[in-house]
């Protein structure tokens, strides 16, 4: 089948570093590996919880030193995106974790940034940068960098809160939501994946969010389903890494048929494609080969992304007759 054309709403940048990209900067920058080889880094990938991802995940990006380190990483991912069919990415970098290992700030935002301003010419992708929080950090930390990206009138067009999630909830960010909306910049928030529905609640109410990353627990609350149905709230569902994180058991156990079924507004996105295993076009084959899902119900969740996405109308009209015209050639082509 043809590449299904996507926006990837929900990755996070550092969870693109591929075991070899680890040891290429880290050699670079000098770095030693607890690691025999790339093969064995790969090996660990098997992970019991959120936790213990991010324990992996945080001493991953401990080889990103330079400008120039931020951008081959962000390069990389857009390449492997153009190859699964990504047009249009909102990726989300993580500030706090690289000022916490006394990289500067401008280091890490100029060198995504500078991959990203070309990401149309050399990949076919419209790119925006995203600013993710770290929930299990202090609320105030969060404000003062958020106070800093804006002084430096960094390249974001929003913010994000992501990290572990259960005992923080979205609430305790309040003061930083309220900053970011301020300034004009867009919100989004992870609730939902391991937090209960309460804190999609929260997210939407307290934070007032324009999307909900992963949010597969709304299914637990039938009166938070039907706001979200009836406001046509984007959830940024990433299945691949919800069986790794084992928010649930196995892809077959996946909400999204039901989240569909229910009228959700979802799309498909990868999340750290990386360490779980699989890229967006990875995602939507695994979800074809499980659910039997159809080219009208992967161009209605192709279609979902553009329409979630922070777009410019033409630059969304145009993304959504892509679909159009993927959808006709996949029909006359005889797929199924």
């Amino acid at each position: 089948m043809l590449p299904l054309p996507c926006a990837e709403l929900h990755l996070h940048i550092e969870g693109t570093l591929e075991p070899h990209l680890i040891f290429e900067l880290a050699g670079r920058n000098g770095i030693s590996l607890p690691y025999a080889d790339a093969a064995d880094l790969a090996a660990r990938y098997a992970f019991s919880d959120l936790q213990s991802f991010l324990d992996l995940y945080y001493a991953g990006m401990t080889v990103l030193r330079t400008e120039q380190d931020f951008e081959d990483m962000t390069r990389a991912y857009l390449r492997r995106a153009s190859a699964a069919g990504v047009r249009h990415a909102e990726i989300m970098m993580d500030p706090q974790a690289h000022l916490a290992r006394g990289v500067a700030l401008e280091t890490c935002v100029n060198g995504v940034a500078a991959a990203l301003a070309t990401s149309e010419a050399e990949f076919g992708i419209s790119t925006a940068l995203i600013a993710a929080f770290l929930r299990d950090r202090p609320a105030a930390e969060a404000l003062g960098v958020l106070r800093e990206l804006i002084a430096i009138d960094a390249p974001i067009i929003g913010i994000g809160l992501d990290s572990a999630e259960v005992g923080y909830p979205p609430s305790l960010f309040t003061e930083v939501y309220d900053l970011a909306r301020n300034a004009g910049l867009k919100c989004v928030a992870h609730a939902g994946e391991e937090g209960p529905p309460a804190y999609i609640r929260e997210a939407l109410d307290i934070l007032r969010v324009d999307r909900i990353d992963h949010g597969i627990r709304c299914l637990e609350d039938d009166a938070l389903v039907e706001r979200l149905v009836a406001d046509r709230v984007p959830l940024t569902v990433c299945p691949l890494s919800n069986v790794r994180l084992r928010a649930v058991d196995t892809l077959a156990d996946h909400p999204l048929p039901q989240m569909l079924a229910r009228g959700l507004n979802v799309s498909v996105n990868s999340d750290d494609p990386a360490y779980f295993g699989g890229y967006l076009d990875d995602n939507v084959q695994a979800l074809e080969a499980v659910f039997g899902l159809g080219p009208d119900a992967l161009a209605m969740l192709a279609a979902n992304s553009f329409r979630s996405a922070f777009l410019q109308d033409d630059r969304r009209t145009a993304l959504l007759a892509e679909v159009d015209s993927w959808l006709v050639a996949v029909r006359q082509s005889g797929v199924s």
